[in-house]
């Protein structure tokens, strides 16, 4: 069809084939990633949380512009989003945020964002304009099925309401909207204050708890064999997984792969599948693993 086109001078058949290759080249790139997504937790949805360093409203601001990242990107893969709990900055970006996000291999893909995200850029909230390193941390989890992988018992449950803070309107400040749920045995707290209603809120908590205690296991797992060491110990401050650097020159670059770009804005605007790739390809070698 294309030799056709071409002899024939349609452009509209040409402008036809070079969009259904682009699409198709989209495609292919899509099978090879789910190719290298092997672990049994790969498929699954997943909840990811942002946390600003320290840095108070720059880095709270920088917490916010990778939420908006991860947002994006969700929606370019046609994924369904929520955002289960969010608490917002004093003056502006966030202090936390917990998102839920549905799609196939979700939680396969954004794996590869755990860690710190370090940020350098000429700061909107200096006056003296000058140069800001700021540090946000991201953790995803699996969502996982209550019945199919963790069994939780009532009486290990502590459960307190509180009247949420921040945005959300008078009934969300009036009532007591918001759930704090401490697991006894292991003294991990989740909290969820985003809806107005408590059940709702209740019920998110709980998603998060089950994510994380299954998270837990599996890190008990890794341990005992000794494989994997834990992830979430690797999130700290002068740890970073990936630098973005407005100032004095743009660059975005992954320090466990080397894979880097110039073009900060198309990351921003959620278009990073070539860092997942790049992670995924070297995932192996990153955690240990021989081939």
């Amino acid at each position: 069809m294309l030799e056709m086109a071409r002899e024939a001078d349609d452009q509209a058949v040409l402008a036809e084939l070079e969009e259904e290759s682009r699409s198709l080249a989209d495609s292919v790139e899509d099978l090879e990633l789910r190719g290298l997504l092997s672990q049994l937790e790969d498929h699954k949805n997943a909840i990811l949380s942002i946390h600003p360093g320290a840095g108070g409203t720059e880095s709270q601001d920088w917490a916010q512009m990778l939420m908006r990242m991860f947002l994006r990107w969700a929606e370019r893969h046609d994924f369904k989003t929520s955002v289960m709990d969010l608490l917002p900055g004093e003056e502006a970006g966030i202090k936390s945020v917990t998102i839920e996000v549905n799609g196939a291999y979700a939680f396969g893909y954004l794996k590869s964002e755990i860690g710190v995200h370090r940020l350098v850029r000429i700061s909107p909230f200096d006056s003296n304009g000058r140069r800001h390193t700021s540090f946000a941390s991201v953790f995803v989890l699996p969502e996982v099925e209550e019945e199919e992988d963790i069994d939780i018992n009532p009486n290990d449950l502590r459960i307190d309401t509180f009247r949420a803070s921040g945005a959300g309107g008078q009934h969300v400040n009036r009532t007591d909207s918001a759930v704090r749920i401490t697991h006894i045995p292991t003294g991990i707290v989740v909290s969820c204050q985003n809806e107005r209603s408590q059940h709702k809120n209740k019920a998110n908590a709980m998603k998060i708890l089950y994510a994380r205690l299954y998270q837990r296991r599996k890190e008990e797992e890794r341990a005992r064999r000794q494989k994997f060491e834990d992830s979430k110990t690797d999130i700290a401050w002068g740890n970073q997984i990936r630098s973005y650097v407005f100032h004095p020159y743009s660059l975005v670059k992954d320090h466990r792969t080397e894979h880097e770009t110039g073009n900060v804005q198309r990351v921003m605007d959620g278009e990073f599948d070539d860092f997942i790739y790049a992670y995924l390809l070297k995932a192996p070698e990153l955690n240990g693993v021989k081939g």
